[in-house]
């Protein structure tokens, strides 16, 4: 039996404008089987409930993606079942998902149904209290964010005009030609992921999943976030010459792309930058900043200091801070654990599994 692909990604992002959310994107509503919505609170067993899940898929050969939470990188959100077509995410709060096709393509799956709510109400004010605390830290770590946001966006805009884009676009031409060739259908799929996070242990990228989906790897610089300029006409490359591909947005500025696979070509490009740093082995490395002209970077030396210094203080505040709100979350979870039918949590997750094996 082969071994199984198990891939790890975010759908959620921690950014500049707020908690950014690829959820929607997570399924084709018009091509996938069903989609799973659960629903419940905290410590009622969700990432519990998919782990089991996916850890019996994986035993029984089958291909898993699993997507980490943003709060908590140790715990899943969402498991996809390529072969299946089948997923199950958690749509409560802050990635709320409700069925478009109710019963047709999703179902709810309610764990809330495991609290013990009589002892919980006891707990009432205790409960009350964290999940203000927790709240407001949110906020706060969100402010650092938008803060550092900002001042990494001027980074960009000091060392980058239309000749150094063009210079990018260049060298991204002759990889086009080498690797991807003519058009042919021009049908090719793009699937939005994130492979970083800014998290309460700060930056997790899931380099692992990169092992996983390619045997060559182009390695970006992108300190000064140029990769996206090579990325944005790769994947236009891949779609007209019909290969199907997964995009990475960055999580600082969802809006650009930061890391792409394309599977069929067993090819991945992944890009780094302060926050972000790849050190595995690579195929070619393509020193994308230093296409900026060397008296323009001289020029700017001294904001451009400035501006990292600043935005990678404010990212390691906002790091402290979704680190004291994680231990809040975990207190809230301490008091919600000891009323879950856990022994149930799992029942529902084993018969959810032996439906999939079936």
């Amino acid at each position: 039996m082969d071994t199984p692909i198990n891939t790890r990604f975010f759908l959620g992002a921690n950014a500049p404008s707020g908690f950014y959310s690829l959820y929607n994107e997570f399924v084709d509503l018009n091509l996938d089987k069903t989609l799973h919505i659960i629903k419940g609170g905290a410590g009622c067993g969700k990432s519990s409930f998919m782990k089991k899940i996916a850890e019996g898929l994986l035993e029984a050969g089958l291909d898993v993606e699993q997507i980490h939470c943003t709060a908590d990188p140790d715990s899943l959100d969402a498991i996809y079942v390529p072969s299946l077509k089948v997923a199950y995410v958690d749509g409560t709060a802050p990635h709320v998902i409700e069925p478009i096709y109710p019963a047709v393509m999703e179902e709810y799956l309610n764990l809330g149904e495991f609290y013990d709510a009589k002892p919980l109400k006891e707990k009432k004010t205790a409960l009350i209290a964290l999940t203000n605390t927790y709240q407001a830290l949110y906020q706060r770590a969100s402010h650092c964010i938008t803060a550092a946001g900002g001042v990494l966006e001027e980074v960009s805009a000091l060392v980058t005009d239309d000749s150094v884009i063009e210079t990018v676009k260049k060298r991204t031409r002759g990889i086009i030609s080498r690797e991807i060739g003519k058009e042919k259908n021009g049908k090719g799929k793009v699937r939005l992921r994130f492979l970083s996070a800014l998290t309460p242990q700060g930056y997790v990228t899931h380099f692992d999943t990169a092992k996983t989906l390619a045997t060559r790897v182009y390695h970006l610089d992108n300190t000064l976030g140029l990769a996206h300029f090579m990325l944005e006409d790769l994947v236009e490359a891949a779609q007209k010459a019909g290969l199907d591909t997964i995009l990475c947005p960055a999580p600082m500025h969802p809006a650009r792309y930061e890391h792409l696979f394309i599977p069929a070509l067993g090819l991945a490009f992944l890009s780094s930058n302060k926050q972000v740093q790849y050190e595995g082995p690579s195929y070619r490395h393509i020193r994308l900043d230093a296409m900026v002209d060397p008296g323009r970077l001289k020029s700017q030396k001294t904001r451009l200091r400035f501006a990292k210094k600043v935005s990678a203080l404010l990212l390691e505040e906002a790091v402290h801070i979704l680190a004291d709100a994680k231990r809040v979350h975990d207190e809230m979870e301490q008091l919600y654990n000891p009323h879950v039918d856990f022994d149930g949590v799992y029942d529902l997750a084993e018969a959810h599994l032996q439906e999939l094996l079936a």
